[in-house]
């Protein structure tokens, strides 16, 4: 008998919807959204709800269900019930949970980020990073802090890595000045600001490769980019978790410096050294 979440051999309603997404009409691409948005508790949900919600009409969800390989909505309710009794978690619970719950959804995403920069992907960004004349990494809102880490990190095993904007900073300054040879990371999740799509169309014009860090509703720009991280950043509660953002950072300044050796123990041992000179660092000496 055929596995409900694997109906048609066509995987998870994520991964249908994220093979098919760059093609759907603008329309469907709205109720894509909103079905992954509400994933934990879609089965509360009628079609013509989900219609509201995404503002179209009840055809355009059914044709997009179907397009999805699913007969009807019922089909679709019977997936989600299959995969959440295999312990997947899908969005955000619909009543309070205790720390159990919290900590099984983080170690979900923890292993989703992991998982997904297993192999060739981890690979190529680090070879990517590695070797580029110069790494622009950009960062806005809730991605600032991500891209800061990051930034961070690589500048202690290589040189020219440039954190933006900067307070009181345009990007096109920094745009133009990238090009062959270079690398642009971009890091936004959800609620982004406004022109973060001119800014993934821009980039394949600089000749630069690029590579966004972002989750699932960024999908719509992962077309402009070189190499897609796709970082959950799903909670139990009112706000979204990024570590599993912050460990895909970890994971890729590793695989950097694991291609720059030695090159880069050197610049570590390098930048410790200026830490002490400058005094930068606290030593744990309270009488100083």
């Amino acid at each position: 008998m055929q596995d409900p979440a694997d109906g048609n051999d066509q995987g998870s309603i994520y991964a249908r919807i994220d093979s098919v997404y760059a093609t759907l009409p603008p329309r469907a691409q709205r109720v894509a959204d909103i079905v992954l948005d509400n994933l934990g508790d879609i089965g509360t949900y009628s079609v013509s709800q989900l219609a509201r919600m995404s503002g179209t009409s009840p055809a355009t969800v059914s044709r997009l269900f179907s397009a999805l390989g699913f007969e009807d909505f019922a089909e679709v309710k019977d997936h989600l019930r299959t995969l959440r009794g295999r312990g997947i978690p899908l969005g955000v619970a619909p009543s309070p949970v205790d720390g159990t719950e919290r900590f099984k959804l983080e170690v979900e995403n923890l292993r989703r980020v992991s998982e997904q920069l297993q192999g060739s992907l981890l690979t190529d960004i680090s070879e990517a990073l590695a070797s580029a004349g110069n790494v622009l990494i950009i960062g806005f809102r809730t991605g600032y802090p991500v891209a800061m880490r990051l930034r961070e990190s690589l500048a202690q095993v290589r040189a020219r890595v440039v954190l933006a904007p900067q307070p009181g900073q345009s990007l096109g300054e920094e745009l133009v000045h990238v090009g062959a040879g270079d690398v642009v990371v971009v890091v936004g999740f959800r609620r982004r600001v406004s022109g973060f799509g001119d800014i993934m169309r821009f980039l394949p014009t600089t000749g630069a490769k690029n590579i966004l860090i972002a989750d699932s509703t960024a999908r719509r720009y992962a077309q402009f980019a070189d190499i897609w991280v796709d970082c959950p950043i799903d909670g139990v509660g009112a706000f979204d978790s990024y570590a599993a953002a912050m460990s895909a950072c970890t994971q890729i300044t590793d695989g950097v410096l694991e291609h720059l050796h030695p090159r880069g123990e050197r610049s570590v041992l390098k930048v410790a050294e200026a830490y002490e000179v400058l005094g930068e660092i606290d030593n744990g000496d309270l009488g100083r």
